[in-house]
């Protein structure tokens, strides 16, 4: 990664780093779940749309929160 690179990675993540995190608390999971939904909602099965792969990171995010933390159904 080129320094320009960096510096843009930078200056994109900081808006966003409060909204998306490895989940650490329920009420961090929480967030990520509603703010999973909502794009999901935008992007709906569009796998052409520019936030489809930000819906993919959401929800291995989400997935790996719940196979650690969320007990399983019997």
């Amino acid at each position: 990664m080129s320094a320009a690179q960096l510096e843009t990675l930078t200056r994109s993540w900081t808006p966003i780093s409060s909204l998306v995190c490895v989940p650490r608390t329920d009420a961090e999971y929480s967030r990520l779940v509603s703010l999973l939904d909502e794009i999901t909602d935008e992007v709906g099965e569009d796998e052409g749309h520019p936030l489809a792969s930000f819906m993919d990171v959401l929800g291995s995010l989400v997935l790996g929160y719940e196979s650690h933390s969320v007990p399983e159904l019997v």
